[in-house]
């Protein structure tokens, strides 16, 4: 409940500081103003956004993971001695130099939906990380409501004991007139002045707390301590008799439907689901299909000798005749046959750079099954954990739905039990200040001792006090139900 009241003094003043966009002159600020400057400088909030931000590059990393992958790469180097010459496969004793190129592809054609659940699982927790932030925000919000409340009823307290302060200045001035005439004993105005000096000393106490708490408000929103730095006060109308036209039970429907910690709840239960049928793929065969191509050039080779498919006759004596050559003999008569010697034509082309690398292109197709039949129990226990994780997720989202039910139940209950307070608070006030009004018109008629009317004054500051913690208790306890319902808090 405590958490709540300090929401609920965020958003009363918010519907005050909304108006008031613009901080006031000086060091004065609005509470809308201190909301916004913690929000925007708060470290922990800080951290919470790059959590959104990292669930988003999860999120793109799962969603690219369903298309195919394709990588590229190239090397160049040199071999001494005997080696094989990678454009002939040939073995060559001789410096060589090699550049070689590749490209492959691979994808994933069926997993069991692995991937697909992955970028559902992603989507899901980004949005939880979303609501996290949410919820960090109001927490922040809270701290600085609570300061910021803390500040205007120590304020308030300041100037109650300045108020009481200032009537028995009054007093001890008309006593000293009347001691200074004979008409008192001077044992009243030694008992008014240690009166005096006990409120002042209770106004010394208060600055104390105000400043302290100032400097706690101050240390939340990062401002060193050595800025000036004050807040407005705001006027807060509080009405006596509350009316509630709506059920505790439809309080709760419509916190559930609003609340960022039931959202998120409910969306870690949903990934837990995912994750379970992550799991249920490593059951699966998975089918992936890889191509790939590549290529290479080396300096072993910088020429290619080509047939054009010709032939030329010769005559290497010069007799007018084309030489000939034995090719076997007749069956019987030995008799050689001869036939002329041809020799082809041919031409030599530059095996450069760029027409090895066309030439020796390959390429490479082919499919891939992965049947998991034992990994160690890897797949079965993966899918334990996820089956212990989601029924923890279902248990915190009860829990949370538990602890918000109850706060509401609570919060139904207070607002009339803090109403009644309040008005009574306001009833003996009023019962206190016309009794010391009484007994102080009889002191300075030395009707009544000062015993009396230290004690009528001392019941008068203390029913004030009770009255402010009553107000604030109520106002916290008022807008509970109002941030439950989803309303837009304000003073009017």
């Amino acid at each position: 409940m405590k958490l709540f009241k300090l929401l609920i003094v965020t958003m009363i003043i918010l519907g005050w500081s909304f108006a008031n966009g613009q901080r006031l002159e000086g060091n004065i600020w609005t509470l809308q103003e201190c909301v916004d400057y913690a929000i925007e400088n708060n470290l922990t909030i800080a951290r919470d956004r790059l959590s959104v931000q990292n669930s988003e590059v999860t999120l793109q990393q799962n969603k690219a993971g369903i298309y195919p992958t394709l990588n590229a790469g190239a090397g160049t180097g040199f071999n001494w001695g005997r080696s094989i010459d990678p454009t002939t496969n040939d073995f060559i004793t001789q410096r060589i130099g090699t550049t070689g190129f590749s490209a492959n592809s691979s994808v994933i054609l069926f997993n069991r939906f692995n991937l697909q659940n992955r970028v559902r699982q992603s989507k899901v927790d980004l949005e939880a990380s979303k609501r996290d932030l949410e919820k960090t925000r109001n927490d922040i919000l809270f701290g600085v409501i609570s300061l910021y409340t803390s500040v205007i009823f120590n304020k308030e307290l300041l100037e109650n004991a300045k108020s009481q302060l200032n009537s028995i200045v009054q007093q001890v001035d008309r006593t000293q007139k009347q001691v200074n005439a004979g008409a008192l004993p001077r044992s009243n105005l030694l008992n008014l002045l240690s009166q005096q000096a006990t409120i002042e000393l209770n106004i010394v106490n208060a600055e104390n707390n105000l400043n302290f708490v100032l400097l706690q408000l101050k240390q939340l929103l990062q401002i060193p301590a050595i800025e000036p730095f004050d807040i407005e006060i705001p006027e807060i109308d509080v009405e006596t008799t509350p009316i509630i036209e709506i059920t505790a039970q439809e309080v709760y429907q419509l916190a559930v439907q609003s609340l960022p910690e039931v959202k998120s709840a409910d969306l870690g239960v949903e990934s837990t689901l995912l994750g379970m049928n992550i799991s249920k793929a490593g059951f699966f065969p998975t089918l992936r299909l890889n191509a790939g191509l590549g290529t290479n050039y080396s300096d072993a080779r910088t020429s290619l000798t080509l047939s054009d498919g010709t032939f030329n006759t010769i005559d290497l004596d010069n007799d007018g005749l084309n030489d000939t050559q034995s090719i076997g003999f007749v069956q019987g008569t030995n008799q050689t046959v001869l036939t002329e010697i041809r020799v082809p034509n041919f031409t030599i082309r530059e095996f450069d750079f760029a027409t090895q690398l066309d030439e020796n292109l390959t390429q490479n197709i082919g499919l891939n099954l992965s049947i998991p039949i034992f990994n160690g129990l890897q797949a079965r226990s993966n899918l334990q954990r996820s089956i212990i994780t989601n029924k923890q997720a279902e248990i915190t989202a009860e829990q949370v739905r538990n602890t918000l039910r109850q706060n509401i139940e609570n919060a139904y209950n207070d607002v009339y039990a803090a109403s009644k307070s309040y008005a009574q608070s306001l009833v003996q006030v009023e019962a206190l200040e016309e009794s010391f009004r009484i007994t102080e018109q009889r002191y300075n008629l030395n009707a009544v001792s000062f015993v009396d009317y230290q004690v009528a004054s001392d019941n008068l500051f203390q029913a004030s006090s009770d009255l402010l913690r009553a107000k604030y208790d109520y106002i916290f306890k008022q807008k509970i139900l109002d941030f439950y319902q989803g309303k837009t808090l304000s003073f009017n």
